[in-house]
């Protein structure tokens, strides 16, 4: 379990000068948040291959955090850099709010025709209300709503559903029956992204609407072998997912011809996130989910996921060739 004190900016800044008399300022910030999110100055990482090494070295987070997790359905090969630390959902949560709302209509609760109103943002200061204000907008079936969600990544399309199951408490649930727990939803998208700038994921570890890239990456391994959906609703969301239309710039931008991508997006200040389903020409999938916070641009950010997906895909390619099924799980993380 990631341990992470809820201290604001404020008192971060106010600790910060004594604290930074005793080890420096990397020191003192991890102790005020009870976290740490750089390795320590004498840790020397080792690398089982060259593929984890040019990993590590593409997932650097000098200029803010990076965290990757990738799991290659074909031989059980895992690779995790920082992938047991929370980051930011951002959109990336629109999957499992979708898989919840598909469980319902597999049991019988909800439908796929029934619909509801978009709810869309009324501007409103930030942190000036628990929940940001949304009017009612068009109203759409679940079903249409669901492919906005992923496709487009709407969020009043997202909240829309939200409401519809009664807010973040079956999706939470969802996942906690599913066996995922390093994943919490606690706000609708409207709230979320009005709030955004609350703090600044560079460098602090919000455990609000937050996952590890590990939860991630099982949430996509359970939905694509099929351990927790019907085939239809399986199908109903890597369709979408194949067909969206955000992140071009990343993780389908350098994969080779013949490749498949299905994947979703996330996007917040100074955050870009994708998480998707990667398939080859001969069949082989893997699943992967990528976070980067910081660096200079949103250009970069996207050119880094860009560049990390080709590397793991190539990376677990070569190592299927050479008929190497070792795992890897490495890099520097927060205690547990």
């Amino acid at each position: 379990m990631l341990a992470v004190a809820a201290i604001s900016p404020a008192q971060a800044q106010s600790q910060s000068h004594s604290l930074a008399q005793s080890g420096g300022f990397e020191a003192a910030f991890d102790r005020a948040f009870g976290t740490e999110v750089r390795a320590p100055r004498d840790f020397t990482p080792s690398y089982s291959s060259p593929f984890e090494a040019r990993l590590a070295q593409l997932a650097d987070g000098s200029e803010g955090r990076i965290g990757v997790a990738a799991l290659d359905l074909s031989t059980g090969r895992q690779i995790s850099i920082y992938g047991d630390q929370r980051f930011p959902l951002a959109s990336t949560s629109k999957i499992a709010i979708a898989a919840a709302y598909l469980e319902g209509v597999d049991q019988g609760r909800w439908s796929l025709t029934a619909e509801y109103p978009l709810l869309v943002p009324v501007n409103s200061t930030p942190l000036s209300s628990a929940r940001a204000p949304v009017r009612q907008g068009e109203y759409l079936p679940a079903h249409e709503l669901i492919d906005l969600m992923i496709t487009r990544s709407s969020n009043p399309a997202t909240d829309a559903l939200l409401a519809a199951m009664g807010g973040v408490g079956p999706v939470n649930d969802w996942m906690r029956r599913a066996g995922i727990t390093e994943f919490s939803l606690d706000r609708d998208i409207a709230t979320l992204v009005r709030d955004n700038r609350e703090f600044d994921a560079r460098h602090y570890i919000d455990p609000r609407d937050s996952a590890t890239p590990e939860a991630m990456v099982q949430l996509l391994a359970g939905i694509y072998q099929g351990r927790w959906l019907s085939r239809e609703s399986r199908h109903i969301i890597i369709d979408a997912m194949e067909r969206c239309r955000t992140g071009s710039t990343r993780i389908p931008a350098l994969m080779p011809a013949g490749v498949t991508v299905a994947h979703k997006t996330g996007t917040l200040h100074r955050v870009a996130s994708d998480i998707g389903i990667i398939t080859g020409p001969d069949g082989r999938t893997i699943v992967v989910a990528i976070y980067v916070t910081g660096q200079n641009s949103p250009t970069d950010r996207n050119a880094r996921i860009a560049t990390i997906a080709r590397a793991l895909y190539d990376g677990f390619a070569d190592e299927a060739q050479r008929g190497n099924g070792s795992q890897g799980n490495y890099g520097y993380s927060a205690a547990r």
